[in-house]
Order: structure tokens, then sequence, then C-alpha cells
């Protein structure tokens, strides 16, 4: 379980980092750089949920002596979950914030879709820790796949700790730009950035005291964080780097991302 943790503040302190100090490298947000990397992390994502992620989970329960129906059923019903549980995470945000206060409407800016209001000088730092304060929360089901594939596997968890190390360096670029345009020192801004990206290490204690408990718990967990995933994919993910380039060349990235990802599960 020792390395299993270590993956996990590598993919979640290590890569948070690693993308506010390229924001701070750059010295200003680089909108379509952000935008591509985030759509190849979700067609990434994507692929390892499809292809690894709910075929393990689905094989496990096989394992322990589930018919196939009844395995399919578990694991979807472990994908609602896990999509429900985000669903309710973005929900208490939007109460929480300005979002909350309106109807909620499609989103014309990345400050908008990450549930702050318009954004003007003084409000930069406001709208960063915002930023900071949903992608920490998401960091957590994301912490559980690592945990609960870790626990069944290492090499799997490995994987899966890769895939997210990528996902969380556009993210650490969401949170710092903002932080840093906003007055706060560039040390400062990868300091909170980083530590935005321990939330991860909870998940995966979650998910591996979970995954502990039996074959059927492990696979239950790995949908579940499947579910989760694919949400934030489909739902943040994806439009957003639409909106940041407002061309298509955001969603071919994101299959040449499937496609990798598809190589990187077959390599485990």
């Amino acid at each position: 379980m020792e390395m299993v943790i270590l993956l996990s503040i590598i993919a979640g302190v290590g890569g948070m980092g690693l993308g506010a100090a390229f924001t701070a490298l750059m010295g200003k947000r680089s909108p379509s750089m952000g935008s591509y990397l985030l759509s190849f992390a979700g067609g990434v994502m994507t692929a390892v949920v499809c292809f690894g992620l709910v075929p393990e989970s689905i094989e496990l329960l096989e394992e322990a002596e589930r018919s196939e129906m009844s395995a399919i059923t578990i694991s979807i019903l472990g994908l609602v979950l896990g999509i429900g549980i985000v669903m309710l995470l973005n929900y208490i945000v939007d109460r929480v914030t300005v979002a909350g206060k309106e109807k909620l409407k499609i989103h014309s800016t990345p400050e908008e879709f990450y549930h702050s209001d318009k954004v003007d000088n003084k409000k930069l730092v406001r709208s960063g820790i915002f930023i900071l304060i949903v992608i920490a929360l998401h960091n957590i089901p994301e912490g559980m796949a690592i945990g609960a594939g870790g626990v069944h596997e290492f090499d799997f968890g490995m994987m899966i700790a890769l895939m997210i190390a990528l996902h969380n360096i556009p993210e650490g670029m969401a949170v710092a730009a903002p932080l840093i345009a906003g007055g706060i020192s560039k040390a400062k801004v990868i300091f909170f950035t980083a530590s935005a990206g321990a939330s991860t290490l909870i998940g995966t204690l979650i998910g591996g005291l979970i995954g502990g408990i039996s074959e059927v718990a492990v696979a239950l967990s790995l949908s579940a964080a499947g579910g989760a995933m694919l949400y934030i994919v489909f739902g943040e993910i994806i439009p957003q780097s639409i909106i940041m380039t407002k061309n298509r060349t955001a969603t071919i990235i994101a299959l040449v991302g499937v496609l990798a990802g598809l190589f990187i599960v077959t390599l485990v």
C-alpha cells in the first residue's frame, strides 16, 4: 500500500504542481495549450475507463463467482454511483458559489465554467480559489481509482496514476493562472496548487480501504471511480476544451488521446 500512496502523491501533487510551474514559467496562460492538454488527457481517461477499469471490474466479479449478467449489473451500478457522487459535488459547489445564485446556463468562458463570477482584475484570486476547490474535490474519486486499482494489481494502479498525472497538468495550469495574475507570488501559487493535488491521497486511502475488503468491493470501487471520471471528462474536460479553442481541434486531439489510452491499457 505504501507504493500505491507514493503513486497517488506523484499523480496528485506532482501533476498539479507541474502544471502550476509550467504556467509560472510561461508568464501567462496559454488557452490553446491548456485546451489541447485537457483534450488529450480526457481521451486517455475515457480509454482507461472503458478498456481498463470497467472490464477489470467485470472480470473480478466473474472471478468472485458472479454470473455474467450479475457482474455487468454491479459494474453499471458502480458507474452510476460514481457519476452521482461527482454530480453531487458539482451541485454543492454551484450552490455555494455565484453560479448557485443564478439559473444555470451554458458557460461562455473558462472562469464561468469553473463556478466563478465574471472575472476582472480584482476577482482573479477569488476565481483561482474557486477553481482550486473544485479540482481538489474532483481529485478524490480519481484517487479512489488509484487506490482500488493498486490494491488489486500494482501495475494496474501505476497505469491509472500516470493517466491521472497527465490529466492534472492542465488542471494545475487552470488553478495557477488567475492566482498569478491576481498578484500572488509564483512560489506560493505552485505550493497552493500542488497542495490541492493532495486530495488525491484521500481518495486513494478510501479506495484502498474499500478495495481491501473483498474482490467485489474492489470491482465496485473501480467502476465507481470510472463513472466519476467519465462524468468529469464528458461534463467538464471536453466542453471546457471546446470553449477555450472554439474549434474542432480539441475533439480530434481527444480522439488521439483515446487511441493513446488504449495503447497504454494493452501494455499493462
